[in-house]
């Protein structure tokens, strides 16, 4: 696998969400003990060239080094987004192309969502041995098993009682990934079960890796209505810390707002409905081009 001095992490973002990519990445900097350096690739939707200089600002360049890729230029030629019914970003499906936009020499990555605070080293996360597995993640704490998740699982053969995993969290083996042509099986799948697939590509994810992952620790992924004194990592699964109706652990909250704190978006105030609803209906309408071409 990639070699230990080197840590692999993938993150997807816009301009919206860069306040939480700023927190999220200084989170693993101040929490990042260990020697190795952080190499982040951040798979970037018309993010302001002033944005991305804030963001390099509020970092350290000894412990992290920032990459960035277009998420036109993430997806590789033949290949193109499957169609979802839901208000999510198109970027979610970022991480399907991993495998192929990292330099080949790269064998294994993790790929993190932004809405996250990692408050343990990542290097005890990257260092597990996932050789044997396509990858690892962590189990839903809400939506444990298939038959919860999967609503057609008995269609598609699945074991109703395995677990289900949630897909913010994935350390990829990324050859293991391409030889089991999981990316091409993920996009079919959604598409062909669209009705069904409410979180596309956490849907499409486990339908595919079924048995085919390794169960992390929870404390790895653990949500933010959750009251754990000391989670690994935490998520901000539903309404993020910055909006004014965040209304789950108020202590996350409080630990979000001071890494931010420690960054360039210091004094940044939670925003209005309004601004969450505008972002969701954008998300809808940059869907309707992939409406037409799949007619």
């Amino acid at each position: 696998m990639t070699k230990r001095e080197n840590i692999t992490i993938v993150v997807a973002c816009d301009n919206h969400y860069l306040i939480m990519l700023a927190a999220l990445l200084k989170s693993i900097e101040i929490n990042h003990i260990s020697e190795e350096y952080i190499d982040v690739w951040i798979v970037e939707d018309n993010i302001t060239r002033k944005n991305k200089k804030k963001l390099q600002d509020s970092i350290s360049g000894n412990t992290m080094g920032l990459n960035w890729i277009s998420s036109k230029k993430a997806i590789p030629q033949g290949m193109s987004l499957p169609l979802d019914k839901n208000t999510y970003p198109l970027n979610i499906f970022m991480r399907l192309f991993i495998p192929y936009f990292l330099p080949k020499e790269i064998d294994k990555a993790l790929y993190l969502d932004v809405d996250m605070l990692v408050l343990e080293d990542i290097s005890k996360l990257w260092n597990t041995n996932i050789e044997n597995y396509i990858a690892g993640a962590v189990t839903d704490s809400i939506c444990k098993i298939t038959r919860i998740g999967i609503k057609n699982y008995q269609e598609l053969g699945l074991e109703p009682s395995a677990p289900y995993f949630n897909s913010g969290l994935l350390l990829m083996n990324l050859k293991k990934w391409i030889e089991y042509n999981v990316t091409p099986k993920v996009i079919e799948c959604v598409n062909k079960n669209r009705n069904y697939a409410s979180f596309s590509d956490q849907y499409g994810l486990n339908v595919i890796l079924s048995d085919k992952w390794l169960e992390l620790d929870p404390l790895w992924n653990y949500y933010s209505n959750g009251n754990h004194p000391s989670p690994y990592l935490i998520h901000f699964f539903h309404r993020k810390p910055f909006y004014k109706t965040y209304n789950y652990n108020k202590d996350y909250q409080n630990i979000f707002y001071q890494y931010l704190e420690q960054t360039k978006w210091k004094g940044e105030k939670p925003i209005g409905e309004l601004k969450r609803y505008l972002v969701k209906f954008g998300n809808v309408v940059e869907k309707i081009p992939l409406l037409f071409k799949k007619k």
